[in-house]
Order: C-alpha cells, then structure tokens, then sequence
C-alpha cells in the first residue's frame, strides 16, 4: 500500500516545484520589464540624443570609463575578499565545545551547520561587497581619466618643488587607489573575522578572546597590510596635502607643517610599517592577540602625542611669539598661490589721482557714459515686460540680460529679455498641448537701459508678436525652442500645426510648423517605442499625429543641455541671449575649468581654489546646436580636457565675428576675483598680516546682496579714448564705508579679459556707497516725495544704487519707480544723482546733472527710434527754455501733478484739490512767460 501511496505524492512534489520554478521565472520577467528595461530604454535614448548633437563621444568616453574602472575595482575586490573567506572556510574545523552539544540535531553539530551556513554566505556577501566598490569607483572615472591624459601646470609648489599637476592630477589618483585597496582590505578582515567567529576559531569562552594558530596568521596578514598601506597613505598623501590645510592665518602649509609635521609624518608612516612587521612576528609565534593589543594601543598613544601634541605645543610655544617672522614665507606662498590661482597676478593697478569735484567739462567729456547709465533695475523691468509683453498667460520673461549693440555708431547699453513658453500655465494642458501644439516661445524684448516714455515706461526698440523692431536689430528667427524655462519634451513636425503667436481677436492665431534640425527622429516602432518608455507616455507610441519626419525634441533647457553635452566644466549661474546680425537668436552660456586641490590658494565656501573661463558655449534657440569653443588655450585644465576630447572645443576663431562682440566677462568669476582681490592685492607678507589695507564689498540694504554692486556700465574709462562695455565692482575700506578703489573686467575686443584695479589715494576721502545712501535717505526733498508717494494706494521702490566713474571721481545714480498698490507695472518717477555731499532728485537723469553741475551738463540722451519714445524728456525740455525760471517753474508744476496723482490714488482728495489748485497757479505763470517777446525777464 505505501508504495502506489509514495507515487502521487511525487507527482504532487515535482508539479510544486516546478510551478515555484515558473512563479519564479515570472517574477524575474516582471522586473527586468518594470525595472531593466527602463533603464535601457534610457541608455538608448541618451545615446541617441548625444549622437544627434554631435557629442556621442562624450557619453560613450564615460560609459566605457565607468565600466572599466568599476570591473578593474570590482574584480580586485572580489578577488581580495573570495580569496580571504575561501581560506577562512579551508582551516581545519575545531572540535564542539560541551557547552554546545544540547545545539546538535542528529548527525551534524551546530558548528558544522554553522560553518555550512558561513560557507554559503561567505562568499556572495563578499561579491555584494565588491559589486558596491564596484559602483563606488566607477563615479570617479574622470578622475583617472584627466590623470591619464594630464597635462603640467608649468608652476612649482615652493616646498617639494613639484608641478601643480601633481596635486591637481596625480595626488588624487594616489588617495584612491590607497584607499580603495584600504577599503577592500578592511572588507576581508571583517568577512574574515565573521567567517572565524561562526565557525568558533574566534571565541570569547573564557571572557578573553582566543584565536586559532592558522586565523592567527590570516587575520595579521590581513591587519599588517591595512598598517602598511596607512604608513603609505601618511607619506604620499597626508604630507603633500599639508599644501592644501586649512589655518586661521593662512591656506597651505604652515611654519610648524613645514618643519615638525612633515618629518613627523614620515616618522610615523615608518613606525606604522614597523607595527605591521611586531603584528606578522607576533602571529607566526601565536601570540598575537596580546602583541597587537599592546602595539595598537601604544602606536594610537604614540600617533596622538607626535601629531597631536607637539604640533599643537609647539605652535602655541615656538610659533605664535614669533608668527609674522616664521610665517613670513609661508604668507607669502599664500599670497602668490591664491594669486596665481585665481589669475589675480595679471591684474592692471592703476592708481588715481585725488578726487576732484566734478565739473560740467567732465560730464560733457563723458557724454558716452552718462548716455548708458542704467536707470532700469532687473526686477522691475521684469515684472514690466511681463506686464506689458508677455501678451499671454503661457508666455514668461525669465530674466533680463545686460548687452551692448551698436546703434546709429554709437555703442548702446540695452536690457533684454526672451519671451520663452511657460507651458505649466498652459489654459488646457493635455498631451497635444504641451507637446505637439504649444513647443515654443516667441521673440525677445529689447530697449535701451536709461530711458523712459512720458508714462515712466521702458522705452522698447524690440516688442510685441511677432517682434517688431524699430532699429537695427532685426529677428528674422524668433521661435524658441530651447531656453531657460523650456523643461519638458515637445514632438515636431506633427500633423498638429504649432501655435506660433496670437494675431488679431477672437482667439485668432500663426500657425507654423518646426523645420529645425534639432531632435531624435523618430522613424520606427522602436524608436518610438524607446521614448515612450524614456518619457512615460504611451501617447508617444499610440498617437496617430506623429508622421515620418517627426522628431522628440527634449533636454531643451539650456543649462541641462550645456551640462549634459560638456559634463566637465561647471557654468555661470547667467546665460544670455544675443540677436545675431542674421536675425537668430543664440544663447552664450560661460564655462570653467575648476578644482579644489592648487596648493597654497584660498578657497571659495564650495573648495574651489582655482577656477579660468576657457570656455565659451554657444545654443541655437531654434536648432539646440551646442557648440563650445576654447577662449584661454593657456589653462592646463582644458588642454587636459581638449586631448581626451580631441576636436570637441572648437578655436575662437571660428567663432563669427557678431557672436564675438557680445562676449562678455563672467558675472561668478568676476565675484569670486573681487572677493578674493579684496584681501589679495596686499602683497607684501607684514601688511598682509596686520591686514593693514583690507578691503571689502560694501553692502547697501537697498542693494541685492547677492549681486553685491557688481554692474555692467558702457562708459569711457580713465585714460582711454573710446567707450567700452565693461564690468565693475567697488571696494571700500575694512569697517569703512568711504571708497578705497574699483576693478573693471574689460569685455570688447583686443582688450577682453583684462581686470584692472583703479585705487583712490588712501589720503582723500571718496564718499562710498553706505555713505551715499544714508545722504540720500537724510535729504528732505527725497525724504518728503517718498513719504508723499509711499502712502495707501502706492508703493515706492527704490533701485540699485549705481557707481558711476567720471574720470578720477564717482558719481552716484539712484532711480525711484512707484508702482500702484495690487499693481505690477513700476514707473520710474524720478532719478537721485549724487556727487560727493550733494544729493538731488530729479524727473530724469540729464535735469539731474544740469541741477549738480550746470546747464551745459543737462545733455539728452542719444536718442532712440521709434514711436514710444518721448520727443524729450520734461526736464530736458525745461533746459532748452529760454530762461531758468521757467525751467524752474516747469520742474514745480511737475511735481504738483505728481503729487496730486499719488493723492488720487489714496483717494485724499483735499490734498488732491490743492495741488491742483498751486499747479494752475505755475501754469499760469508759465504761461506769463511764454507771452514775453524775447529778451523779456
């Protein structure tokens, strides 16, 4: 009976195993689908995209880095530990203890179980293990590769004399493969340890460990190669990167670093080998527990007083007493590596003469500059344009940009800002919507910075849809497809027609269709299939508008696709657009070479210590076309990056010369020289330490502290003929507020690049930007406007405080704008000039300075073309009167209406019947005037 009884059963058996067998294909099946093919999908896609911009070798460079880095560490590892736990599992198994033989089950004892378990686990765990080194290394791929391909910085470090190469490009080669061998070893000893411990070679029975002769020898084989490899690690990495500490006084190796922590590292790297040879002697004769004990311990206590202590005592003993005549050459390593790093070295200084009091002469002299003077702040000019130009919900100005063009001959200053698509406010948003029909922004909007309509509105030389342009510069291109706000994948051409622009009511529109170059074609099931995955969408595969010719169009957000095309450079937070002489729209974005190992240099928060622009990238709007091209062949960094990368950056050369007269010098790197060159144009090693001619930013409450006044100014500097776009920044003294000097970055042509330091005699006293505007804020006419505007129904914004260098003297501008309270469009109302201690407020800039300086000073501006432009401004209209005391009269009967408007925006209608009434009057006297035959007073 047992038997035909036994069949089924087996039956039963073999059926269960294999429907667990099937579950378990399934569930493999399932997520390979959910989770690996994805991934792939996005592999494939990724590849496509770079193949289309051009720059497939870049992603294929990286995959092949990653996996030969991540298999060569993987396999070292692997091999490291799989070899360790096959000898921890070979030792001759030791006999149960009585205390364990109530574990045993038949047979076998728990130790034999144990150590059958030890066994299968032993060695996946040390896989897992080296799969995580594995993924571990593989992210420092560039790493190897710029080592690789390294090329010398041609500057020695003043300690061990080496090339800064050495510590850009080899040292770190040297920390890693160190400490990865370190972390492998360290893995093995602990699979080792567990290994020995399961099988109870390792145990505690008596409360003091005890440990079998052959894991005696495993485990300090294990140990004194960790020793060995510190010892190492001390003497080829700590005692270089003593170049790069960190001291209160300085960046970089210190007197008491010098002289007593690199002999003392070196000692203790000998020491630490001496160790591993006691822990190897010591295992051989089993006695290693109670060796390693004492030399571990003694070798800590030892590592503590000798890099601990002494350093620290001989400091504060030795040192400190004398620092500034021990730490002299140390300062002065400091001030030349910082320098050298930064590019500082190369820094112009131009010393003025002792500031005069500006005349109308000068001004009429620097007509170039008063006629660029930038009366727009960013923020509310934005929040004008998108008032005034975004016509629609889905269009957005993002940020506005500072260039200069060439209008009429004359060099011009102008803000402009691109009208981009902003697809999140889309009234509908389905999948045609924000993929086939709404792709693209439309235009840009363009005006001069300084000047105004009657209104108190930007003047616009480039608006509306589709741009009309009443210059110069014409946009025959105006679609964009790739920008700042762009962010998600459009699909072109469709059977969809593309929303170009509205025109006319009713919702009338432009259609067009994309005829650009950029994107994936997506000319099959796969590929479609492919990208459906990549972007979650079935509609990509499913939908029935997409033809042939179609294209998937994405990475279109300018940074993103800067980075992704050029992932070893970092770039300028400002990417701006420019109006090519074609008519295209093109966006600049500024790229650096950076590192955080140039030894001696100081430091930005983020570690950076060494940073170039050596390059510019250049992105269609309309094609995506990146393309990079190399602007300081001179920096070691790039010529590294150009020979593992041959033939990606292209010469400037090829760049096209309208392109070229738009660089501009980067807004990061300016600051961070300033900020640096604030401390680091003293030179010499004792005023360095008493920080005797510190400067800093000065800071202003109504300035952005972030953009700390930095300022583009088209204007003519001291000593030079012709006008010029250039970038500025002001310094004051430490805890002073009056100027000590300015630094300009030149932009325009032969001269692009050049910084120069323009410094005050330390003598005279320049009134500095907090003094000015505590003048400004004390001045009663300013303070009674404000107070008048800034009531209920109004809000009064004050803008950048702007340093304006006149010859050897500064000038002062401050615009006003007010905006209606629950409104969003800012007038600008009146312009403060300041001039040492004077402080007066006009309507425009030109009334300004005639009142500061004299009638010949009141100069219009050059004028703009077009129709919004104000035929003059009423302050200028006012110095053409023939007499000052209608030009008097015309400036009070100005703000009696203004005065008046803000009253009847609070609804105070008393004041507003007043003022009302004392403008009648001045036009009544006004008009006297203009009654008298010429000659009459």
């Amino acid at each position: 009976m047992k038997g035909p009884q036994l069949v089924p059963n087996a039956r039963r058996v073999a059926r269960s195993d294999a429907g667990r067998r099937t579950g378990l294909f399934v569930l493999a099946g399932l997520l390979l689908l959910f989770v690996f093919t994805p991934l792939a999908a996005r592999r494939a896609t990724d590849l496509m995209w770079y193949h289309e911009i051009g720059y497939e070798r870049v992603f294929l460079l990286k995959i092949a880095a990653q996996w030969a880095l991540g298999i060569a560490a993987g396999v070292g590892t692997a091999l490291v530990l799989v070899v360790s736990a096959r000898f921890a599992l070979r030792t001759p198994r030791v006999e149960p203890v009585p205390m364990l033989d109530q574990f045993r089950s038949g047979p076998r004892s728990r130790i034999a179980y144990v150590t059958n378990i030890a066994a299968l686990i032993a060695v996946p765990m040390s896989l897992v293990f080296a799969a995580a080194v594995a993924a571990l290394a593989a992210t420092e791929w560039r790493t190897v590769v710029q080592f690789l391909y390294r090329s010398p910085f041609g500057v020695t470090d003043p300690i061990f004399g080496r090339d800064v190469a050495y510590y850009v490009f080899t040292l770190p080669v040297i920390h890693g493969l160190i400490g990865y061998a370190m972390l492998a070893l360290g893995l093995a000893l602990i699979v080792a340890t567990l290994v020995y411990t399961a099988r109870n070679e390792i145990n505690w029975e008596h409360g003091q460990p005890t440990v079998a002769p052959f894991a005696q020898v495993h485990l300090a084989v294990l140990g004194a190669l960790l020793l060995v490899l510190y010892g190492l690690r001390m003497a080829f990495v700590d005692v270089p990167s003593l170049l790069q500490a960190s001291h209160g006084l300085l960046r970089g190796a210190s007197y008491t670093d010098v002289h007593l922590r690199v002999p003392l590292l070196r000692l203790m790297s000998a020491v630490a080998i001496g160790v591993a040879m006691l822990i190897l002697r010591a295992a051989w004769r089993g006695r290693l527990i109670r060796t390693a004990g004492i030399s571990l311990t003694s070798y800590i206590a030892i590592w503590w007083l000798v890099l601990g202590l002494v350093p620290t005592m001989y400091q504060r003993l030795v040192v400190q007493p004398n620092e500034l005549a021990r730490e002299a050459p140390q300062i002065l390593h400091h001030i030349n590596g910082t320098r050298q790093a930064w590019g500082l070295d190369s820094v112009e200084r131009r010393e003025l003469t002792a500031a005069q009091r500006l005349t109308s002469r000068d001004i009429d002299a620097n007509q170039a500059t008063i006629a660029n003077v930038r009366l727009w702040d960013r923020e509310p000019l934005l929040q004008t344009f998108g008032q005034l130009q975004a016509i629609r919900t889905y269009y957005d100005f993002e940020a506005v940009d500072d260039d200069r063009y060439r209008i009429g001959g004359e060099l011009r200053q102008v803000l402009l800002s691109a009208r981009e698509l902003n697809s999140t406010a889309l009234p509908t948003r389905s999948f045609i919507n924000e993929h086939l029909t709404f792709t693209h922004g439309m235009g840009l909007t363009l005006g001069p910075s300084n000047q105004v309509t009657t209104e108190g509105l930007p003047v616009l030389w480039i608006k509306d849809l589709p741009p009309q342009s009443t210059v110069p510069i014409r946009v025959t291109r105006p679609q964009i497809y790739f920008g700042e706000l762009s962010n998600d994948f459009v699909l072109a051409p469709t059977r969809q027609r593309e929303f170009d622009y509205p025109a006319g009511q009713g919702g009338a529109a432009i259609y067009s269709s994309y005829a650009g170059r950029a994107g994936v074609p997506l000319d099959s099931f796969l590929r479609r299939l492919l990208f459906a995955l990549r972007f979650r969408s079935a509609n990509v595969m499913l939908s029935r508008d997409l033809i042939p010719q179609s294209r998937a169009i994405f990475h279109r957000n300018i940074r993103e696709r800067a980075e992704l095309a050029l992932p070893f450079l970092r770039f300028d937070r400002d990417p701006y657009m420019v109006v090519t002489d074609s008519g295209h729209l093109k966006w600049i974005l500024d790229a650096y070479t950076s590192t955080t190992r140039y030894p001696y240099a100081q430091r930005l928060p983020d570690g950076t210590n060494y940073m170039r622009n050596s390059v510019k990238v250049v992105i269609d709007a309309y094609d995506g076309d990146v393309r990079a091209y190399l602007t300081d062949p001179r920096d070691p960094m790039i010529r590294t990056l150009s020979r593992i990368y041959p033939g990606l950056l292209r010469p400037l050369s090829e760049l096209t010369a309208d392109l070229r007269a738009h660089l501009r010098y980067p807004e990061d790197l300016f600051r961070a020289q300033t900020s640096m060159y604030a401390t680091f144009h003293m030179t010499d090693p004792e005023t360095f330490y008493h920080r005797e001619d510190q400067w800093q930013i000065p800071v202003s409450q109504l300035s952005d502290e972030r953009e700390g006044f930095i300022r583009h100014i088209v204007m003519r500097l001291p000593g030079e003929r012709d006008p010029e776009f250039i970038l500025m920044r002001p310094f004051t003294p430490n805890q002073k507020d009056n100027l000590a000097a300015w630094m300009v970055a030149r932009n325009d042509g032969a001269h692009y690049g050049k910084l120069i330091a323009y410094q005050f005699p330390r003598q005279s006293l320049v009134f500095g930007p907090t003094q000015i505007v505590n003048r400004i804020n004390q001045d009663t006419e300013v303070s009674r406007q404000v107070s008048l505007w800034d009531q209920r129904g109004s809000e009064v914004i004050r803008g950048e405080l702007l340093v304006i260098p006149i010859e050897a003297s500064l000038l002062y501008v401050q615009p006003l704008y007010l905006r209606a309270q629950g409104g969003k469009i800012p007038e600008l109302k009146r312009v403060i000039v300041a001039h040492e201690s004077r402080v007066v407020m006009e309507e425009t800039l030109e009334a300004g300075l005639q009142r500061l300086f004299g009638d010949s000073a009141a100069k219009p501006a050059i004028a703009a073309a077009g129709p919004d432009v104000a035929p003059a401004p009423v302050a200028v209209r006012a110095a053409d009167s023939a007499s000052t005391g209608a030009n008097e009269l015309i400036r009070q009967a100005s703000q009696h209406f203004e005065r008046a408007r803000a009253a009847q925006r609070a609804d105070d209608w008393t004041t507003y019947g007043a003022e009302m009434r004392k403008l009648g009057e001045v036009l009544q006297r006004l008009n006297a005037i203009g009654q008298r035959r010429p000659g009459q007073q």
